[in-house]
C-alpha cells in the first residue's frame, strides 16, 4: 500500500537529502543495503570495460571478453541501474520493497530500459562534446528518466522527454546534489568502507526523494523538446 507521507515533500537540496536519511533507517534499511552491495558486485565488468576504452591494443588480444564487457555495459547493467532507482522510489514512498524488482526490467520493460539507456548516454555524450557545459545541463534534465520508465511505465523518448519538462525550474538543485553527494561519498570512504555504502543509501535515497518531489509539482503532460534549450534550468 503507498503511503501518502511523500505527498508533503517541496522539491529542494536539503529536504530531498532530509527525506532521504529518514527513510534509509526505517523499514527498508536491509534492501536498500542488500540493494547498493548487489549494485556495486555487478558493476565491476561495467567499469572494467569504461577504464579500457582507450587502451585498445592489449584488448585486441582479448577481444571475446571485450565484446562482452561491451554487452553487459549497454544490455544488461542498465537493468540493474533501472531497477536499483525503482526500489529506492518505492522505499522513499513506504511502498513494499522486494530485492526481486531489482531484475524486473528484465522481464517487462528490458527494450525500454536499453533504449531510454542509449538515448541519455548519446545525448550526454554529445552535449559533453560541445564544450563540456552542454552535457552537464543533459545530464541534469534527463536525471528522471530511469524513474520514469519504471515508475510510470512510459516508453524511451516519452521518458526523455517527460524528465526534461519536470525538471525545468530545478536544473540547478539536481546540480548542486551532484555536487554534495560527491562530497557524502568521499566524506563516506573517510569513515570507513561501510560508510561509503551508507553515504551510496543516502544518495540514491535523495535523488529517488526529489523525483517524488518534482512529480508532486508537475500537473504537466505535455513534454517539452529538448532540442533548443541552452539553459541549466
Amino acid at each position: 500500500m503507498e503511503s501518502n507521507n511523500f505527498r508533503n515533500l517541496v522539491p529542494s537540496v536539503g529536504g530531498s537529502f532530509s527525506h532521504g536519511w529518514s527513510k534509509i533507517f526505517g523499514k527498508a534499511f536491509l534492501p536498500l543495503l542488500l540493494t547498493v552491495i548487489i549494485i556495486g558486485l555487478l558493476s565491476g565488468p561495467a567499469y572494467s570495460v569504461k577504464m579500457d576504452e582507450h587502451n585498445w591494443g592489449p584488448m585486441l588480444f582479448l577481444l571475446p571478453l571485450a565484446l562482452f564487457g561491451l554487452a553487459y555495459l549497454f544490455l544488461f547493467y542498465p537493468v540493474l541501474e533501472f531497477g536499483k532507482d525503482f526500489i529506492f522510489v518505492k522505499a522513499m514512498r513506504d511502498d513494499e520493497v522486494d530485492l526481486k524488482t531489482l531484475f524486473e526490467g528484465f522481464k517487462t520493460k528490458y527494450l525500454n530500459i536499453i533504449l531510454a539507456n542509449l538515448i541519455v548516454s548519446a545525448l550526454v555524450i554529445l552535449g559533453t562534446m560541445m564544450l563540456i557545459i552542454p552535457g552537464i545541463i543533459v545530464a541534469c534534465r534527463l536525471v528522471f528518466v530511469s524513474y520514469l520508465v519504471m515508475d510510470k511505465d512510459m516508453d524511451a523518448m516519452k521518458a526523455v522527454e517527460k524528465s526534461w519538462q519536470m525538471t525545468r525550474g530545478h536544473g540547478w538543485k539536481v546540480f548542486g546534489m551532484a555536487i554534495l553527494s560527491f562530497f557524502i561519498f568521499i566524506g563516506g570512504l573517510i569513515v570507513f568502507f561501510v560508510g561509503s555504502i551508507i553515504a551510496l543509501m543516502w544518495i540514491h535515497s535523495a535523488f529517488a526523494s526529489l523525483y517524488l518531489a518534482v512529480l508532486n509539482e508537475n500537473d504537466d503532460d505535455n513534454p517539452i523538446p529538448i532540442l533548443g534549450v541552452n539553459e541549466v534550468d
